[in-house]
C-alpha cells in the first residue's frame, strides 16, 4: 500500500523515488497532528484526575476592584505623546514645453510631470547607448503610461542636425550654433553594408548598423552564444535594449543561414541545460531531467510532450535546439 501510493505521487508530480517517500511520510504525520486533539479529549482527558477547588466569590470580586483602580489611576498620570506634523515636501510644478527626450535632463523630464523614477529610467537607457529615433520610441520605457505619452507627444522635439550651404568662394557656410564655422567641408565616404550571418557575425559587423553600439554588439552577442545561435530573425525581438531603428537594421542585414548548437536531452546534465537561456527556470530543469531519469531517454519531442510543466509555447521554442540520441 505504502509503495503504490508513493509510486502514484511520483508519477503524477515528476518527482524521485526518495522525495515521494518523504512526501508521504509528511502527509500522515500532517493526518495525526490533525486527528491528535479528537484523540486527546475522547480518550486521555477522561482518564486525567483534577482536583478542582470551590470558587472563592469574595477573592475575585476584591481582585476586579484593585485592578480597576489601578487602571483609572494610571490612566490619570498618563500624558498623550504630543504628534509631530512632518512638513509635505511640494511636488515640483508641472510646465508644459517643447523638450528633446535625447537631451532633456532629469529636473526638465520631471517638469514636464514624468515621475522621478521614470526621468532616471530614460537617462539610464541614454547613458546604455539607446537613442529615441521617433516620438513612439519613448513608449519602449517601462511603466511609462500611455495616457502619459499622449499628452507629450505633441511637445515631442527632435533636434535638427546642422545643415551646411555653399558660399561664393567654394567653401561650406556652417549654419548651426557652433562658433567657429568650417572652411571646408568633405562628405565622407558612406560604408557600404552587406548581408551578413547573425550565427558568424562579430562586434565589427554588428555595429555598422544603425542604433546598434558596442555595447548593445555586446548583448546581442552575449544572448545569440547563451541560446546556441538563431534558428529565426524573430528572435531578435526577444534581445532587450533594441528600438525599431535597430530592429529593422538587424532584419534588414542580420540572415540566419548557418544551424545552430543543439543539445543532446537524453545525456545533458542539468547544470548545463540550466545554462541555456530557454531553460532559465531550475524547476522545470530538475523536472524534465528527473522525468528522464524515472521513464527513460526521450525518443522524440512527443515524448517531452508528457512532462506535465513543459507547455506548447515552450515545445516551439525549445524544439529547434533539441535532439534524441
Amino acid at each position: 500500500m505504502f509503495r503504490k501510493i508513493a509510486f502514484l505521487l511520483q508519477s503524477y508530480f515528476g518527482i524521485s523515488r526518495k522525495e515521494a517517500r518523504g512526501a508521504l511520510v509528511l502527509m500522515v504525520l500532517c493526518l495525526l497532528l490533525l486527528w491528535l486533539p479528537f484523540f486527546f479529549r475522547r480518550f486521555l482527558l477522561p482518564e486525567l484526575h483534577i482536583n478542582e477547588r470551590p470558587v472563592n466569590v469574595k477573592i475575585l470580586d476584591s481582585l476586579a476592584v484593585v485592578l480597576e483602580k489601578a487602571s483609572q489611576a494610571k490612566s490619570k498620570s498618563f500624558k498623550p505623546y504630543p504628534k509631530k506634523t512632518l512638513a509635505r515636501k511640494p511636488g515640483k510644478p508641472v510646465k508644459l514645453s517643447d523638450f528633446d527626450p535625447n537631451v532633456a535632463s532629469v529636473d526638465q523630464l520631471e517638469t514636464l510631470g514624468i515621475p522621478a523614477f521614470l526621468a532616471k529610467r530614460i537617462e539610464n537607457f541614454r547613458s546604455k547607448g539607446g537613442k529615441f529615433r521617433k516620438k513612439n520610441d519613448l513608449l519602449n520605457i517601462y511603466d511609462l503610461p500611455s495616457e502619459l505619452f499622449h499628452k507629450l507627444e505633441k511637445y515631442i522635439v527632435f533636434t535638427a542636425q546642422p545643415t551646411f550651404e555653399n558660399n561664393t568662394a567654394g567653401t561650406k557656410k556652417h549654419i548651426g550654433n557652433d562658433k567657429a564655422p568650417y572652411s571646408a567641408f568633405s562628405k565622407p565616404s558612406k560604408t557600404v553594408i552587406t548581408a551578413f550571418d547573425m550565427n558568424t557575425a562579430d562586434t565589427t559587423e554588428l555595429v555598422k548598423l544603425r542604433g546598434i553600439g558596442s555595447k548593445l554588439s555586446l548583448r546581442i552577442l552575449k544572448f545569440r552564444d547563451a541560446l546556441g545561435g538563431f534558428h529565426s530573425a524573430d528572435q531578435y525581438e526577444e534581445i532587450f535594449g533594441l528600438d525599431s531603428v535597430a530592429l529593422a537594421e538587424l532584419h534588414r542585414y542580420g540572415k540566419v543561414s548557418s544551424a545552430v548548437k543543439k543539445i543532446n536531452l537524453n545525456s545533458v546534465s542539468a547544470e548545463d541545460l540550466g545554462k541555456h537561456s530557454y531553460f532559465k527556470n531550475k524547476k522545470v530543469t530538475a523536472i524534465i531531467i528527473n522525468y528522464r531519469n524515472q521513464h527513460g531517454p526521450f525518443r522524440n519531442v512527443d515524448d517531452l510532450r508528457k512532462v506535465r510543466v513543459v507547455d506548447e509555447a515552450m515545445i516551439k521554442k525549445i524544439e529547434p535546439y533539441l535532439r534524441f540520441e
